[in-house]
């Protein structure tokens, strides 16, 4: 589970939110088709290959913010980040494939996306605006990573309660990238926001999985 560690820092070029809206998601469907292309083509790959994969695609986060100032550069990043996390989620997709049928697969996906574009028709229908409590999420965030250390050690937090909680939170954190999109973007460029999205996205996407993949065993 990551979150984009990019801060909101220096000012970026103002955009018109519908054009900016437009931007990012289109980034964002981009880099998910990337990932899912390296999903797909990877699954064979060792265990230890896609955590190395993972490594790398998290520095390169920070060559992002670091770039950010070069619109051209900072998108080949992202679409490079995209498909180091496909490598490192390729084991993983692999194993559901195999254990419980490419259509759970197919359904998380199908499902995480209808469920955060609900969450952002629902920021846009609405004007709900959630940034104020970010501190609170991220926060939380953190809380789940490290039960989530422990739990993979002692085992007391169980699976489907741990993705219910990843639901919720990233859920939350749908709703305040949305909400930062329509009021401009806070000073994040287009690619920087496609980065929160998409890691939203990805995060859902395996908590779905985790969930459906939990019933169809049972």
């Amino acid at each position: 589970m990551t979150r984009n560690p990019l801060p909101i820092g220096a000012n970026a070029p103002a955009i018109p939110v519908p054009h900016l809206l437009g931007q990012v998601l289109g980034i964002t469907a981009l880099g998910l088709v990337i990932t899912a292309l390296a999903a797909s083509l990877f699954q064979n790959i060792p265990p230890l290959a896609g955590l190395i994969a993972l490594i790398a695609g998290f520095a390169l986060l920070f060559a992002i913010n670091a770039t950010r100032a070069n619109g051209a550069l900072s998108l080949t990043l992202f679409y490079a980040f995209t498909f180091l996390e496909g490598i490192g989620l390729a084991p993983t997709i692999g194993y559901y494939n195999h254990a419980v049928g490419s259509d759970i697969v197919a359904q998380a996906a199908m499902t995480t996306g209808l469920g955060m574009f609900a969450l952002g028709a629902i920021v846009y229908a609405t004007g709900l605006d959630l940034r104020r409590f970010a501190g609170y999420f991220y926060l939380a965030l953190i809380a789940l990573v490290i039960a989530g250390i422990i739990s993979a050690f002692t085992h007391w937090v169980h699976p489907a309660t741990y993705s219910w909680i990843v639901l919720v939170i990233f859920s939350g954190l749908v709703l305040i990238d949305f909400a930062r999109i329509r009021a401009g973007g806070d000073n994040l460029t287009p690619v920087q926001l496609a980065v929160q999205i998409y890691l939203d996205a990805i995060n859902i996407f395996l908590a779905i999985l985790q969930l459906l993949s939990g019933r169809r065993r049972s």
